[in-house]
């Protein structure tokens, strides 16, 4: 196996696993021995038997286009993504600065707009949030929290200083891979876990339900939970039954509850059951056909209303939207200096936003080199990498901008980190980013580690499994373990 990683090329990139020298870094030396005892025949059924793994037990996810069919099994790779204690703890603090600053902002767009009176943010960059609720204005949340999970998308450099990428407030999802994903670990490398001290995540689904249980409008100290989901033709479905599962609640959709009397119900064989918190997965403009899109089918007539008067508490809260906004990112660490009077723990990466004349200029001057994304999509759509795009993509996105300078922001091609990946028998180095989910109740609480995602097609940028992206395991070590 030795031999497997004896032509490794970092190839100029910051590699997780290896120096720019080649030499392993301190807290990978174990799992490089481990490896080392095997050949590549030993680590080959290993691999097919996590692929097995995931077969058997359906973890898929759904992608809306191609011609492959929908229905694909996430690809997971068998190289750990391994973070020292001291690096890990530093993260935790950045994110939990972060969550804090956007629950803040959130709170405060929907009452006083103090951030937008002192010149922070323009009024303009919220009132044309396509997420904004107006509808939601001098509403308050139950304890003040807007979002209750978050996963937000982190990324290294090339001097291996963590960077966020952008929030995801609204509807994150992943979660259940980053679960099934030490499983299947722990299942093919048993061994490996005894030589390091790797803290566990596997209190997730308990975690996430004492959030939610928090929350639960009147104080409620036994409150139903539910969590609702478009149905099984969902991208995320597997995710939607394997987390009420894991809680221990029921999934719903929206043919499973009715309101009455502005309060929400859940159908069952023994009649109606009051449900306090809904755990929802779908978005906004679908939830309630009687105040957003008319058309929805995925959606509770009277859900807003019930929770406007307070029976029932949606997490995430409607109108968190705006905190997902690529436009609203751009203000972030201007936001964690107002509400906390602090500086970023973690910086954002450097962005230009169309809608500023001067970034306008510098943007359609430089497209070719320049990341561009769409202000409100996610999964890797709405999204040009200049120097792979062709002159015709070039062209649609400049008109795109012309046509429509808010809804699109630009940064630097960032050259993410890489970390080695078992690929056609040998270990070759994939770009990867870090996905954290940070849960608000009574208290914060980040699960250690996080979903790697890997952009498997060599070169590649994007990590998204809806273009074609896997993931690893993510292996925060216990501050005993001295690497």
């Amino acid at each position: 196996m030795q031999g497997l990683f004896d032509n490794y090329d970092t190839g100029g990139f910051f590699d997780e696993m290896f120096g720019a020298d080649g030499t392993v870094r301190p807290h990978y030396k174990r799992l490089l021995e481990r490896f080392s005892e095997m050949d590549a025949a030993a680590f080959e059924r290993k691999r097919a038997l996590a692929e097995a793994a995931y077969i058997s037990q359906g973890i898929t996810f759904t992608v809306y286009s191609g011609d492959e069919g929908t229905e694909r099994i996430m690809p997971f790779d068998l190289v750990p993504r391994i973070i020292p204690a001291n690096e890990w703890k530093t993260i935790e603090r950045g994110l939990e600065q972060r969550l804090c600053a956007l629950n803040l902002f959130l709170q405060d767009i929907y009452h006083d707009q103090r951030i937008v009176k002192e010149g922070i943010v323009p009024r303009e960059i919220i009132a044309t949030a396509k997420h904004f609720r107006p509808e939601l204005v001098g509403f308050d949340v139950p304890h003040g929290i807007y979002i209750h999970i978050c996963g937000t998308d982190m990324i290294r450099g090339a001097d291996g200083n963590y960077m966020v990428l952008e929030d995801n407030g609204r509807c994150p999802s992943g979660v259940s891979y980053l679960l099934e994903n030490r499983q299947a670990m722990k299942r093919v490398f048993p061994k490996l876990f005894s030589r390091h001290q790797v803290r566990p995540v596997d209190a997730y689904p308990q975690e996430l339900l004492a959030a939610l249980r928090h929350v639960a409008p009147g104080g409620n100290p036994d409150p139903t939970v539910v969590v609702l989901t478009p149905g099984i033709y969902n991208s995320a479905y597997f995710e939607h039954s394997f987390l009420a599962r894991s809680m221990g609640i029921e999934i719903v959709t929206s043919q499973d509850l009715v309101v009455q009397d502005a309060r929400v119900y859940m159908k069952t064989t023994k009649g109606l059951k009051q449900v306090d918190v809904i755990y929802r997965r779908v978005d906004d403009d679908f939830l309630d056909p009687t105040v957003f899109r008319k058309d929805s089918v995925l959606g509770v007539p009277g859900i807003v209303n019930a929770y406007r008067e307070g029976n029932v508490n949606l997490a995430n809260a409607l109108g968190t939207g705006v905190a997902d906004d690529k436009v609203t990112y751009y203000y972030v660490p201007a936001m964690i200096k107002f509400y906390l009077g602090e500086e970023p723990l973690i910086q954002n990466v450097e962005t230009y936003l169309s809608a500023v004349e001067s970034d306008r200029k510098f943007i359609l001057e430089n497209l070719e080199k320049l990341v561009v994304k769409a202000a409100n999509e996610s999964g890797g759509y709405g999204m040009m990498i200049g120097p792979q795009a062709t002159k015709a993509e070039v062209e649609k996105f400049r008109a795109a901008i012309i046509a429509d300078p808010r809804g699109y922001i630009a940064q630097p091609v960032i050259s993410l980190s890489r970390s080695p990946c078992y690929v056609d028998g040998k270990f070759e180095g994939r770009h990867i980013d870090l996905r954290p989910y940070i849960l608000m109740g009574e208290k914060c609480t980040i699960i250690p580690g996080g979903l790697t995602r890997v952009a498997m097609r060599k070169g590649s940028l994007v990590v998204n499994s809806s273009q074609g992206g896997g993931s690893k395991d993510t292996w925060v070590l216990d501050e005993g373990d001295a690497c």
